[in-house]
């Protein structure tokens, strides 16, 4: 396997490789800023060179595989083929599609999975219900779908075991719990980090009926899309300082929203919020109050005595290797709405709504390393940070010590950093495309990775609404970083390279 802290992928000939090289891999290799523009015209010459991509947005081979194979055996001419790891996912998908359309549509089964069959006029809307819930069949399981036929739990023979007094082995969720330091009960694992926002969300929202949430602070953007898709909808607090905050800390405590989402920090601009104040307001009003630490991860912040609910994408830090998809929520023991959210999301998990035992396994594998992980991380992504803010081509860094730092420091842990994620303007921001093009560093979505990953955050993220994400000052030519865990000096050097190419 290529080694991308020494080797890493930014040649033109590297476009379309999966990141990292495995079969399983979570991100693609864009090495230019056109390469990222065509992939969003949707143009061939980028989209037949994609080895892999974020299983959200783009069908891993062997998912596109067996979707084409269930084509060819369950479908008429004119349908498409979208596979669920569980019947009641396959079902959200259906209803998600009917209320578009004016013909019911069929859910029938392939060995242990579940077919939701559409028309082809539809497949747009469809993937748009992968990409939010991320409830769709991982990459481990649809291999295990080609690879074998699979026996039915209910065919398999029954073998009579004398037992034993080795203690039983423990499960995934009791090791992750440990690894949090939170009671089991607490904790669920689910298929992505937006599943774990997804699942969360549509408990908040039938319990809310006709309420919109509050977005605080510019999110990830899924997280908004989830709150806009599903529900009634969501206001959106761009800036959560001043007589802004005010106001939305008043129409929180006058019970106005189904429930207030933030993330710590916030992506891509890696802003902080006062969590201790909005806390309040939520307690005061009995409103759930939902926390994402993907992007500091809970090494470097703690907001569980804070939120009811903290999501996690497990894809990125927790994981660091790139090559397994998971999310976490953990639920708060003192929250007045704990009993609710652990029921809730105990019958999802008894409905199917979990881990695929292959990727759970992949997940508790990668975790052995991530103290350690995080430790250089923060090193390494402060330096860089620090070089970055004092270069006269700079015109801002967005990291958490330099935005909003009192906010954060509130949260920080006491052996916790800033993170590993962080982004940037030049000052000549005509000069971003040439820029990343010549940056000697593994280019392409996600952030997480033990090795430095680099992309043009906005052009990926919200290319089809530029114009509204610079009206939240989130520039079209913002470059994203997400540093690894290589010393500071090496990273610090491709910059230069870069850097030396626009002087």
């Amino acid at each position: 396997m290529r080694d991308l802290q020494t080797e890493p992928l930014y040649k033109i000939e590297d476009l379309g490789a999966a990141i990292p090289d495995v079969h399983h891999a979570c991100s693609v290799c864009f090495p230019t800023w056109q390469s990222v523009i065509d992939y969003e015209e949707g143009r061939e010459k980028v989209t037949r060179a994609l080895e892999a991509g974020y299983p959200r947005f783009v069908f891993h081979p062997d998912v596109a595989a067996l979707n084409a194979k269930i084509c060819d055996e369950l479908a008429a001419p004119d349908q498409q083929a979208m596979v669920f790891p569980f019947r009641v996912a396959a079902q959200r998908a259906q209803r998600f599609l009917e209320r578009q359309l004016s013909d019911a549509l069929e859910i029938k089964s392939f060995k242990d999975a579940f077919v939701l069959l559409y028309p082809e006029g539809v497949a747009a809307q469809a993937k748009l219900y992968w990409r939010y819930s991320g409830e769709g069949i991982s990459s481990r399981q649809a291999k295990r779908l080609l690879d074998t036929q699979h026996i039915s739990p209910l065919e398999e023979p029954i073998i009579e075991v004398e037992e034993s007094e080795t203690p039983p082995k423990k499960s995934g969720r009791d090791r992750l719990a440990e690894f949090y330091h939170t009671p089991p009960e607490t904790l669920h694992l689910w298929q992505s980090g937006m599943t774990a926002i997804y699942q969360t969300h549509r408990y908040v929202v039938s319990n809310r009926l006709g309420k919109k949430t509050l977005q605080i602070d510019f999110p990830y953007v899924d997280c908004m899309r989830v709150q806009q898709s599903f529900g009634a909808g969501v206001v959106f607090l761009a800036d959560s300082r001043g007589e802004d905050l005010k106001i939305a800390l008043e129409r929180i405590i006058n019970r106005e929203f189904a429930a207030v989402y933030t993330e710590v920090p916030s992506n891509p601009l890696l802003k902080c919020p006062p969590i201790a104040e909005i806390a309040k307001a939520c307690r005061t009003s009995q409103t759930p109050f939902i926390i994402d630490d993907t992007v500091a991860s809970h090494y470097n912040v703690d907001v569980l005595d804070y939120a009811d609910v903290v999501t996690t994408s497990l894809t990125k830090w927790v994981s660091g290797k790139g090559d397994v998809m998971a999310g976490a929520t953990r639920i708060n023991p003192e929250s007045p709405f704990a009993n609710e959210f652990i029921q809730f999301f105990n019958e999802q998990i008894e409905n199917g709504s979990s881990l695929y035992c292959e990727d759970e396994e992949t997940l508790l594998r990668n975790i052995e390393g991530f103290e350690t992980r995080m430790e250089k991380v923060n090193k390494s992504g402060e330096a860089v940070a620090d070089f970055l803010k004092e270069h006269p081509l700079v015109k801002r860094v967005y990291y958490p010590k330099y935005n909003e730092t009192a906010n954060f420091e509130a949260i920080k842990t006491s052996k916790g950093g800033y993170g590993g994620l962080l982004s940037i303007e030049l000052k000549n921001s005509r000069k971003a495309p040439a820029f990343y093009d010549a940056l000697p560093l593994t280019k392409g979505p996600s952030l997480g990775t033990e090795f430095t990953l680099v992309s043009p955050y906005t052009m990926l993220a919200h290319y089809d609404e530029l114009e509204w994400a610079e009206l939240h000052e989130v520039s079209q030519n913002l470059i994203r970083f997400s540093i690894g865990t290589e010393p500071s000096e090496q990273i610090i050097a491709a910059l230069t390279t870069a850097f030396d190419e626009i002087a």
